[in-house]
């Protein structure tokens, strides 16, 4: 158990000394692959004088849109590369796509913002919603109005508490599975309660 542990510090720690010796150019890119804690170190840095806060919050927010986006895209042009069977094993059945469609069209909204917000679910929200074709636009202004606030939140624990970012990585975990937990418990009584 502490091995794993250890490994993730390690590559915070060179996460930190990358960001520290490249600054901006390479907080970008990282934004797009794990944008909370890179956030977190990128703001601790900027504490420290490597960088400027509003361009480290610029840069994460942009970084974090590119991630999303192609995350949609992913969702919307992968299934056309997998095989029928394949899809039907997988359980994307016509019946479940024309329900996923319907789901983003009317909910597409909230969807996104609960996947910006709850952290784990994002992912599979995104890609969920680029096989059911949400439109691009709606899609990218839902998640920048979930990136704006989360950006902000995550800029401000590395600026105040962004020396302790091995511990904050863990708790952004930690937060979002809880929210992920919780929210699965909710719905689970919500159909419970709609049952016949």
């Amino acid at each position: 158990n502490r091995r794993p542990q250890g490994q993730a510090l390690m590559a915070q720690d060179a996460a930190l000394a990358l960001m520290q010796a490249h600054g901006l150019w390479l907080v970008g890119p990282m934004a797009v692959i794990e944008g909370p804690i890179v956030t977190v170190i990128a703001a601790y840095l900027a504490k420290l004088g490597y960088m400027q806060i509003f361009a480290v919050y610029a840069v994460c927010v942009l970084g974090d849109l590119i991630g999303d986006a192609m995350y949609y895209w992913i969702g919307r042009l992968g299934p056309a590369l997998l095989p029928e069977t394949w899809l039907t094993r997988l359980g994307m059945t016509q019946a479940r796509k024309l329900s996923l469609e319907g789901h983003f069209a009317s909910k597409g909204g909230r969807t996104i913002l609960l996947g910006k917000w709850t952290h784990s679910a994002g992912l599979p929200i995104m890609l969920a919603s680029g096989a059911a074709r949400m439109n691009f636009s709606a899609y990218m202004a839902y998640n920048l109005l979930g990136t704006l606030p989360k950006t902000a939140l995550f800029t401000l624990v590395g600026w105040f508490i962004g020396s302790a970012y091995a511990a904050v990585d863990t708790w952004i975990w930690r937060i979002s599975l809880g929210l992920v937990v919780g929210l699965a418990v909710v719905l689970l009584a919500i159909w419970q309660r709609r049952r016949p």
